[in-house]
Formats: C-alpha cells, sequence, structure tokens
C-alpha cells in the first residue's frame, strides 16, 4: 500500500523536505491552503524533485465559504444547483480544472464530488454527469479519479454501502479518490461499525476493478492494506488526518491555536506529549518508546539522546516529519503477499502496540486523546468482520489486486 502526501496549512516545506529524502513521492495539493500562484509554483517544485502531483479540487460543498478556496478561478461562487447542473456550470468548471491539471503537470484528474449525506439518485446522477462530462473534454490527456465524499450517516448504513459498489461498477473510471467522514469528528475511531464498513466499501470497489485512493487518514487506516486500498493519505494537522467538512467554511485558525508538540511512538501506534517522555525516562522506560530500527528516522533521533526528552529541542516540524515518516513505512510494509498474511501483519501490530501500552500505563504513562489503546478492539473487530465477509473472496483474488 502506497503512501502520500495529504497537503494542509504550512506543509510545503516538509512536503519538500520529505520528497528528497524518498527521492520522490505523491503529493495531493490543497487549493484550501493555496493561493492559486502558490499552487503552480509548489506544484513546479514538487517536479523538480521527482514527486507526482494531484490536485484535489475541494468542491465537496459547492457554497463552501473559505476565502482561499474561493480565491481559484474555477471556484463557482455564485453556485445554484439548478443553472450549474443543467446549464453550463459544471462544464464549465471542468474546463477550468483541466487546464490548471495542465498548469499544474498533474499526473491524474481528480474529479469534484459532492459530500453526500444519503447515496441516493440525485448524488448518483451528480457523480455520472461528473464523470460524462470530464470524458467529453478536447485534448483531455489525463486519467481519470472519481471523488467519492461520504458522510458518517452513509458509511453506518450498509445497505447504502452495497447500493454504491454496485453503482460504481458501471463507472467509467478506473480509480476513486474515497474520502470518508468519521463519527463525531473523532481522530481515532472508536466505532467498529464504521470502520468496518469502510474496509468492506474499499474490498468492494477493489473487487470491481477500482483502484482506492484513500484521503484524509490517520495511522489507524493503516487496516485498509487488508483490502489492497492502493494508497493511503495523511499530513501534519488533524484536519488531513481526519476528514471534516468545517476546513472548508470561513477561515479557521489551522490548529495554530492549540499547537502542541506531539511524538508519534510507531511501534505503540500512539501520539506522546514531550511530558509524557519525560516521565517515561524517570521511570526508566523512554527506551520502550523508541522507534524499532526498521521505523528509525533521524528527525526523533534526538528524543532519545540520553536528555531530559523535553530540553532536547524536539519541535513541532520534526514531530511532523517523523510521523510521515514512519507512517509511509507502516504503510508500505503492511501490504503482505496474501490476505490473510496482510491480517496476520495488522493483529500482530495491534498486539505489540498492546503490550507496550499496557506497560506504560501501569505507571500512569498515557495520553489519553491519541492513544491508541481506546480503539485497539475497533480495529480488531473490523478485522475480524472483513475475514468473515470478504476473507474468502479477497484470498482468490489478491495476487491480482496487490
Amino acid at each position: 500500500m502506497d503512501f502520500y502526501l495529504q497537503l494542509g496549512w504550512g506543509m510545503m516545506g516538509h512536503c519538500e523536505n520529505l520528497l528528497k529524502g524518498w527521492e520522490g513521492g505523491t503529493v495531493i495539493l490543497s487549493p484550501r491552503d493555496l493561493e492559486p500562484e502558490q499552487l503552480i509554483n509548489f506544484a513546479g517544485k514538487i517536479k523538480k524533485l521527482k514527486g507526482q502531483v494531484l490536485l484535489d479540487p475541494q468542491v465537496y460543498l459547492p457554497r463552501a465559504t473559505h476565502l482561499r478556496l474561493q480565491s481559484h478561478n474555477y471556484w463557482d461562487k455564485e453556485y445554484s444547483t439548478i443553472s450549474f447542473w443543467s446549464g453550463t456550470g459544471l462544464n464549465q468548471q471542468l474546463m477550468r480544472l483541466l487546464e490548471l491539471n495542465r498548469q499544474l503537470s498533474c499526473d491524474a484528474f481528480i474529479l469534484p464530488g459532492l459530500y453526500t449525506r444519503t447515496v441516493n439518485i440525485d448524488w448518483l446522477e451528480y457523480q455520472r454527469a461528473t464523470i460524462e462530462s470530464a470524458q467529453s473534454l478536447q485534448d483531455n490527456q489525463f486519467d481519470l479519479i472519481a471523488t467519492v465524499a461520504l458522510s458518517v450517516d452513509v458509511i453506518k448504513n450498509p445497505d447504502q454501502i452495497h447500493d454504491l459498489i454496485e453503482s460504481v461498477k458501471n463507472w467509467s473510471v478506473n480509480t476513486i479518490y474515497l474520502i470518508c467522514e468519521p463519527p463525531t469528528g473523532q481522530y481515532l475511531v472508536n466505532d467498529p461499525a464504521w470502520l468496518a464498513n469502510v474496509l468492506d466499501l474499499i474490498a468492494g470497489l477493489r473487487l470491481s476493478e477500482k483502484k482506492v485512493i484513500l484521503g484524509y487518514c490517520s495511522h489507524q487506516m493503516l487496516i485498509a492494506a487488508c483490502t489492497c486500498a492502493n494508497a493511503i493519505a495523511s499530513g501534519t494537522w488533524l484536519n488531513v488526518r481526519s476528514f471534516t467538512t468545517s476546513k472548508f467554511h470561513a477561515q479557521e485558525s489551522d490548529d495554530e491555536s492549540r499547537r502542541t508538540t506531539w511524538y508519534y511512538c510507531p511501534q505503540a501506534l500512539s501520539e506522546f506529549k514531550l511530558p509524557s517522555l519525560d516521565l517515561a525516562a524517570q521511570r526508566g522506560m523512554l527506551m520502550n518508546l523508541k522507534p524499532i530500527p526498521a521505523l528509525e528516522n533521524n528527525e526523533a533521533k534526538i528524543l532519545f539522546s540520553g536528555s531530559q526528552p523535553s530540553s532536547t529541542g524536539f519541535r513541532e516540524s520534526e514531530s511532523f516529519r517523523h510521523y510521515l515518516q514512519a507512517l509511509r513505512t507502516q504503510a508500505l510494509a503492511s501490504s503482505r503477499s496474501s490476505f490473510d498474511e496482510s491480517v496476520e501483519y495488522q493483529r500482530n501490530l495491534l498486539d505489540s502496540a498492546e503490550q507496550i501500552l499496557q506497560k506504560l500505563q501501569s505507571v500512569s504513562i498515557r495520553d489519553k486523546a491519541r492513544d491508541f489503546e481506546q480503539v485497539i478492539d475497533t480495529n480488531r473487530a473490523a478485522l475480524s468482520y472483513i475475514e468473515d465477509y470478504r476473507g474468502v473472496i479477497l484470498r482468490r483474488n489478491w495476487s491480482r489486486l496487490a
């Protein structure tokens, strides 16, 4: 399973740093976070670093009020449902997006897709019209990617998930850019039915010959490798690790007022504030939080140099880059040679994380907000579900899909 960078506020420097080290990679650009000129200039930098570029048009809410989003020329500030879909609005937007994708030298064309609270005839018709209109554009040399942005209500409804899978089979695109809203804005989702249905949807799409890019992900979605997701995308701030519609409305502070430096312990699947690392050092347990050799990177080494972690100068920038470095390594390692090996890999990851967290919690070291212990059983339940309901067919088709 590949790993993409989901661009968010203040991420340009991080992307450049990471792509240099990786000698390439894919960045999903965000018009919400870049001015029109910045978008073009930054895409050029990505290309020079041997990177690939995709543009998320972010037309999830056509009446969104975020000023940077509205500053791009494809955005329809006078959006009206009737005139847009019955008149020339859709075609004009797609022509402008096509030209922007050319200017950015994108590697595929992510089509706009409306966020929906229900998979109904109207929404499916909007999806069909968007795909067909894009295919009719003159001189479109891009492969098309359809955006599917789903509310938590859709994801919690198995009937709608299955209706969607059946409809997507007939869409004349090869790839789906899948966006899944979590329950009540959760970062780590503790609802096993939600997670099981996301996996079921990915499996259904993959078995229908569609590639799947799962956007706005945290490390919890490493589990998507068990359903042959082609890539997950993540970024720095929580609003690019978990999808929320509020970020596309009036200007936000982009988390600046809530800044806390976190350290991601990849083998514990959990994040810790620096005071918790100080306590772990005092209790002689800091090395339990050091990344295992396969997940080490230069960004976090300073925390385990022998000094008190909070006095080492480990900053927000190192925190973000360490998280993305580690998550990329974990994503690439999560796809195994068979369905059963992929499931076993995830179970072992959960078991290992649980053992580490229980040891830390025995001496009261935990940061509840990002402690993976609260969702370990959620992921276990989702794994069991996908084994029971998709295991046979995934085993049979794994070599074709992986």
